[in-house]
């Protein structure tokens, strides 16, 4: 019985990565919090994924990255056009290689969105591959000290590219204390650089639970507790 009317609060997700394959799949925290209250989820399969193979991963490596979030982008506006949702009801959401996607579209496409939940996310793209275990990833990202590499990683890096004076929404970021994959070094200066800006922000570091920002099952309610909560509060309240 949904409108389409462009009313719909909304979230997407994505990861865009790894050969990491986003399927369909039950879970009863966003049917519990957003979907009975009205809300919108939508899973994007985008390039870089594995959703269609070994092809659709390698289509976005390192100097083909860009065309992963043209993917994002060319999802969030379909819903736009399609009369889903619109820019002020929409909410984007992704973790570790889709928490770069997620700062990705907060520096580039900021008019689509009002909110986006940073979850441990990669975000200093120069920096990367000397923090924690970065050197790992070159493969998939590009190594910035090859100089046709380093370009492209500059082109989209969230942290290089914040500027201030831009129409960011109130982004959520999390990280944990003793992330050992990717480095909380990552979301603290996503959070410094918003303050040196003086934007609005949230930030919410979890002492425990590597790189699942949660190491048991009470501090993953409380985690989807404060996502769901900032949710409702920009594209609901």
């Amino acid at each position: 019985d949904m409108k389409m009317d462009g009313s719909n609060p909304t979230l997407l997700n994505a990861y865009g990565g790894f050969l990491v394959s986003q399927s369909p799949a039950y879970s009863g925290a966003t049917g519990k919090l957003w979907l009975e209250k009205g809300g919108v989820f939508v899973v994007a399969n985008i390039r870089g994924g594995g959703e269609f193979g070994p092809r659709w991963h390698n289509a976005g490596l390192k100097l083909n990255r860009m065309r992963v979030y043209e993917d994002f982008f060319a999802v969030s506006e379909d819903l736009i056009a399609r009369k889903i949702t619109n820019p002020k009801k929409l909410g984007i959401v992704g973790g570790s290689n889709g928490g770069l996607l997620m700062g990705v579209a907060l520096t580039q496409r900021p008019e689509l969105y009002n909110a986006i939940i940073i979850q441990v996310p990669l975000f200093d793209m120069i920096g990367y591959s000397h923090i924690g275990a970065g050197s790992s990833w070159i493969g998939e990202y590009g190594d910035p000290a090859v100089p046709a590499e380093r370009a492209m990683l500059m082109s989209y890096s969230p942290y290089q590219n914040l500027k201030p004076g831009q129409p960011y929404p109130r982004v959520f970021i999390e990280t944990s204390t003793k992330d050992d994959r990717v480095h909380p070094a990552h979301a603290r200066k996503a959070a410094a650089r918003l303050k040196e800006y003086g934007y609005d922000y949230l930030y919410w570091e979890n002492m425990d639970g590597g790189h699942a920002a949660a190491a048991n099952l009470n501090e993953r309610a409380l985690r989807q507790a404060l996502e769901f909560t900032y949710l409702m509060q920009q594209l609901m309240d």
